[in-house]
C-alpha cells in the first residue's frame, strides 16, 4: 500500500498508533487467593451417542447374550435352532439351540454384525468367548471365523479359531484369534460342524464375546484402549457417572439401576436405554444397555485416573420432560415409598466403602477390589425441578425427594459430600426457585447445566462472579456451547468455552467441579452433538472442545491469582475488547499461568503486569488459533487444530515483570511463568 500524501501517511499512522494501544492486565502473583479444587474439571458420562456399548466399552458383539426384545436382533441365524429361556443366568436366561440341520453340506450357526460391524486391525488378537454345552451328551465344534462378506475375492472368512464343547454342563470356552488384515466391516460368524463321521451334538450357545487383547490395562471386561487413554490423558478431576437423563429413564422400569451392573458381567441384566427412541430423527432401536460397563468398572477407571468418583442416583422421579404430571399413577414414586430408593443409596456407598466383609463390600471384594474406593461425593438426581403456581402448581416435587435422601444419608454417612441440582436450565423460574431451595436443604454441591449458544457465553463472562459466597458450592455438570444454527465441533463454539471458563476458574473459592458434556459419539451412531471425542470402530479424534477442557484441567493451578484490568475482572466487559482472562498459581511448579482468550475478530495487543515478580525470563506459551471458525477436527484430520507451544519474552519493568505480546483475533492462549 503507498500513501498519496504526507498529510494522510500521518493521519493513518497517528490512528494505527491509537489502535495498538496495549490493554493492561495486572495479576498480583503475591497474592494467593482461593485454592483450586483438585475436582475442578472433570469428565462427565452418559451412554449416549453408543458411548458405552459399541464406545469405550470395548465388547464387539451386540446383543451378546440374546437378551434384545427381539432376541436375534444383531444376529442372523440359519440351519435349525431355536431360542429358549432356561439358561444358567438367572437375569440372562436365553440362549440358543443349535441343532445338526440334517444334512452334511448344510449349516446351522450363528453371524453377529456388531456395532456398525466388527471391525478389526491387522495383527491384533481378539478374545472370543462362549458358554456352551451339549445338553444330550457327546461333543461338538463351534467354528469360529472373521468374515467380510462384502468380499471380491474367495473367500469370506479371513480368520478362524475352533471351540471343542464337550458334556452335559454350562461351560465357558475361550480361543485367540488374530487377524491378518484390517477390516472396518466385519463380522462373526459360527457354525456348527461335524466331527468325523459323527453327527453334530446338539449345542447350546450363550453369552458369545468377542474382545480385543489389548484393552485398557489388558483387563478381560475391559474399555477399548484409544477411548480410556484419551480420558486419561484429560488428566479430570473428577468422574461423574453414569448419567445424565438415563440416571430418570423414561419411566421407573427403564432407570439406571446401579446393583444391576455388578457382579458377574454374565448375569448382568439388560436395560432399555433411552436415548433409542428419544429422537426420531436419529433413531436406533438396537441400543441397549448391557451394563457390561458397570458401577464397578466406573471406580476402577476413577482410580485409574486419579480422580474423584461421583456417581449420581435415581431419586424416584422419572424424567420430567418425558413425564410432566407428577401425580400421574406409576411414572414417579411417591414420596411416602422412597426406602427401596433411599436403601439403594446407602447400599452403593456400601459398595464403594464399605468393608470386605459387609454385604455389598463383599460384592466389591468379589469381584477383585477388597479395599475400599473411598468414594467422597454423591449426587442424587439429575435435572429435577420443582414448579410454582404458575407452572403446574405440584410444589416441591424434587427437594421434598431430596430431602428424604439427604436426611437418611447425612444420619448414617455424615462425611458424605451431597450434590443437589437447580434443573435443566441456567436461569428462569425454575432456576430461581431451586437455586435458594438447595442452600435451604444444605446441599454441599448443587449441579448446573447450560447447553447455550454464542451470545450467551459471551455474555455471561461474569455469571459466577456475584454467587452468594455462603451458599452450596456449584458444580458446572453439563455445559456447551451450541452454535446458532451450527450445532457441531466447530473451532468458534470451543472458544468461546474457553473464555467462559476463565469465569468458571476465576470463581474457584464458589465452582468447585466443571464437567463438559457430552463425552462420548460415535461416528454411524451419534443422537446428539457437539461431543469432546469422537470415534468410530478402529479410530477416534479429539474435538477442539476437548482440548480447551485438557488446556484448563491440566494447567488449573493450586490457587486462584487476582487479574484485572482497570480494576475488573476480564470477562468481555465493555471495553476489553472481547478478552477474556484468568490467572493461577501452581506451587508444585512455582509457575504463575495467565489464561488469555481473544474473542474478537482483531488481534489484540496487551501487556500483563506480574505484579510482585521481577527481572526479565522467558514464559512459556500454549496457543490454540485457528482462522475459520467452522472447521473442526475429523476422523480424516484428527489434528486439524490442535495447541501449538511458544515462547514470550518477559521484561523488568521498573518495579515489577511484564509480558507484552498481541494475542491473534480468535485465540486462546496460556502463559506460563516460573515465579
Amino acid at each position: 500500500m503507498k500513501f498519496r500524501n504526507l498529510s494522510l501517511a500521518v493521519a493513518c499512522s497517528a490512528f494505527l498508533g491509537a489502535a495498538a494501544q496495549p490493554h493492561v492486565l495486572d495479576v498480583k502473583t503475591q497474592k494467593l487467593g482461593a485454592p483450586v479444587q483438585s475436582t475442578m474439571y472433570g469428565i462427565f458420562f452418559e451412554d449416549i451417542n453408543y458411548a458405552a456399548d459399541g464406545g469405550l466399552y470395548a465388547e464387539m458383539v451386540k446383543n451378546r447374550s440374546f437378551e434384545f426384545p427381539q432376541h436375534l436382533m444383531g444376529w442372523r441365524a440359519y440351519g435349525k435352532f431355536e431360542v429358549r429361556n432356561d439358561g444358567p443366568f438367572e437375569r440372562n436366561p436365553h440362549y440358543v439351540r443349535l441343532f445338526y440341520p440334517g444334512h452334511n453340506d448344510k449349516f446351522t450357526g450363528l453371524e453377529n454384525e456388531g456395532f456398525f460391524g466388527i471391525s478389526v486391525k491387522k495383527d491384533a488378537t481378539y478374545r472370543f468367548s462362549v458358554w456352551a454345552r451339549c445338553p444330550e451328551g457327546g461333543k461338538s465344534t463351534l467354528d469360529v471365523r472373521l468374515v467380510d462378506n462384502d468380499t471380491m475375492g474367495e473367500n469370506q472368512e479371513f480368520a478362524t479359531a475352533r471351540i471343542d464343547v464337550s458334556g452335559k454342563e454350562w461351560k465357558k470356552y475361550t480361543a485367540e484369534i488374530k487377524s491378518p488384515r484390517t477390516e472396518p466391516k466385519g463380522a462373526l460368524r459360527i457354525f456348527l460342524r461335524r466331527t468325523g463321521r459323527e453327527e453334530m451334538a446338539v449345542t447350546d450357545v450363550e453369552h458369545i464375546s468377542l474382545f480385543p487383547t489389548d484393552t485398557w490395562k489388558g483387563r478381560e471386561n475391559g474399555m477399548r484402549k484409544d477411548l480410556a487413554q484419551a480420558l486419561f490423558d484429560m488428566k479430570p478431576g473428577v468422574f461423574r457417572f453414569p448419567g445424565g437423563c438415563i440416571v430418570e429413564g423414561t419411566d421407573l422400569e427403564t432407570r439406571y439401576q446401579w446393583k444391576n451392573t455388578v457382579g458377574p458381567v454374565e448375569n448382568r441384566p439388560l436395560n432399555e436405554n433411552r436415548w433409542h427412541y428419544t429422537f426420531g430423527h436419529r433413531f436406533f432401536p438396537d441400543y441397549y444397555q448391557s451394563y457390561g460397563l458397570g458401577f464397578f468398572e466406573f471406580f476402577q477407571l476413577c482410580e485409574d485416573f486419579g480422580c474423584e468418583a461421583l456417581p449420581v442416583i435415581s431419586c424416584g422421579l422419572s424424567c420430567q420432560f418425558q413425564n410432566p404430571d407428577p401425580t400421574k399413577p406409576g411414572i414417579h414414586v411417591p414420596v411416602d415409598q422412597l426406602d427401596s430408593y433411599i436403601q439403594d443409596a446407602l447400599d452403593l456407598v456400601e459398595f464403594a466403602n464399605g468393608p470386605a466383609d459387609s454385604k455389598w463390600g463383599k460384592v466389591r471384594a468379589e469381584m477383585g477390589h477388597p479395599e475400599p474406593f473411598n468414594l467422597k461425593y454423591l449426587g442424587i438426581g439429575n435435572e429435577q425441578w420443582d414448579y410454582d403456581e404458575k407452572h403446574g402448581g405440584f410444589g416441591p416435587v424434587f427437594t421434598e425427594r431430596l430431602k428424604k435422601f439427604s436426611d437418611a444419608i447425612r444420619k448414617q454417612y455424615p462425611q458424605l459430600k451431597l450434590i443437589g441440582t437447580t434443573g435443566p436450565n441456567s436461569e428462569g423460574w425454575d432456576f430461581d426457585l431451586l437455586q435458594p431451595r438447595m442452600k435451604e436443604l444444605k446441599v454441599d454441591l448443587y449441579d448446573e447445566h447450560y447447553y447455550r449458544n454464542e451470545q450467551w457465553f459471551l455474555s455471561h463472562g461474569l455469571r459466577y462472579d456475584s454467587y452468594d459466597r455462603k451458599g452450596p458450592k456449584v458444580f458446572a455438570g453439563e455445559y456447551a456451547c451450541h452454535g446458532r444454527g451450527k450445532k457441531w465441533n466447530h473451532y468458534e463454539t470451543a472458544l468461546y468455552e474457553a473464555a467462559h471458563m476463565t469465569g468458571i476458574e476465576r470463581n474457584a473459592d464458589i465452582v468447585h467441579m466443571a464437567t463438559y458434556a457430552p463425552l462420548f459419539a460415535h461416528v454411524e451412531g451419534w443422537q446428539w452433538r457437539p461431543d469432546a471425542i469422537w470415534f468410530d470402530n478402529l479410530n477416534s479424534f479429539k474435538s477442539v472442545s476437548y482440548y480447551v477442557q485438557q488446556l484448563f484441567a491440566t494447567n488449573k493451578g493450586t490457587n486462584v491469582l487476582p487479574l484485572t484490568m482497570q480494576g475488573k475482572p476480564v470477562a468481555g466487559q465493555e471495553g476489553q475488547d472481547g478478552l477474556f482472562a484468568s490467572s493461577v498459581f501452581d506451587k508444585e511448579t512455582g509457575e504463575v499461568i495467565v489464561k488469555v482468550v481473544n474473542t474478537s475478530k482483531q488481534p489484540q495487543p496487551i501487556s500483563v503486569n506480574l505484579l510482585g515478580l521481577k527481572g526479565g525470563r522467558t514464559a512459556e506459551t500454549i496457543t490454540l488459533s485457528h482462522s475459520n471458525m467452522d472447521d473442526e477436527n475429523t476422523l480424516e484430520q484428527p489434528e486439524k487444530i490442535i495447541p501449538r507451544t511458544g515462547s514470550a519474552t518477559v521484561e523488568a519493568g521498573k518495579s515489577n515483570a511484564v509480558l507484552t505480546d498481541e494475542v491473534p483475533a480468535m485465540t486462546f492462549r496460556i502463559y506460563k511463568v516460573k515465579k
